[in-house]
């Protein structure tokens, strides 16, 4: 899963995003909010952690713009202004959460996979669960018939998005713009190494192919 941090505050974001990474989601920051509101547009990003007080433009406009340009994407807002009328005011420019500073790293990483979740229409689940296999994000790994079955910091990051889009067909180029991002060389014979990785733990026909088209995730039948 791909997130735009949106943060000036550098020390924040130095503890964000590596804590980010370390929990399977490729990062892209900014600090500015003129260049947030551009960004948006240009890449397709599964959510968005947005401050508030930027630079440039502020947090709650950033959001209203994106909304009316017709961006969706999930925004899970970053606040120090304690007040709930501002925190109303954010709901209504259209975030799906918000987040008082300071707050706990793990507060945000569960309010992170709780709107990725909603977003997907898996909510109120303790594993992700689609055709017939379950994924535990807090171990990293994936469950077959009661069994755990190991996954590198890679194929559990691919068998997530593949888990929050059953049914998808998926491109390569999508996969890789959900799974990497700006900073990091994009190849695609990496996704087809990491796809006959996931198939030879999990099941030759848990991912699907579609020639010239891209992957199907479809479980164990």
């Amino acid at each position: 899963m791909r997130l735009l941090l949106v943060e000036d505050t550098v020390a924040l974001a130095d503890q964000l995003l590596p804590l980010l990474r370390d929990h399977g989601y490729a990062v892209d920051w900014l600090a500015d909010g003129r260049d947030a509101l551009v960004r948006a547009h240009d890449d397709d990003f599964d959510l968005v952690i947005l401050d508030l007080g930027l630079p440039g433009l502020d947090g709650l406009e950033v959001l209203r713009r994106w909304r009316e340009q017709g961006l969706s994407m999930p925004v899970l807002i970053l606040t120090a202004r304690d007040s709930w009328a501002e925190r109303v005011d954010g709901l209504r420019a259209g975030a799906d959460d918000y987040l008082t500073k300071p707050f706990h790293p793990e507060e945000l990483l569960l309010r992170v996979q709780a709107v990725l979740r909603r977003s997907h229409g898996s909510a109120n689940q303790s594993r992700l669960r689609a055709c017939g296999v379950e994924l535990d994000e807090e171990r990293q790994s994936a469950w077959l018939d009661q069994q755990e079955v190991e996954l590198t910091g890679a194929e559990f990051r691919m068998l997530r998005y593949f888990m929050l889009n059953p049914g998808r067909l998926l491109s390569k180029i999508a996969l890789s713009e959900h799974l990497y991002d700006g900073e990091s060389e994009r190849d695609s014979n990496v996704v087809e190494v990491h796809i006959n990785r996931l198939r030879r733990k999990l099941g030759g026909q848990v991912i699907q192919t579609r020639r010239g088209q891209g992957y199907l995730f479809t479980g164990r039948g």
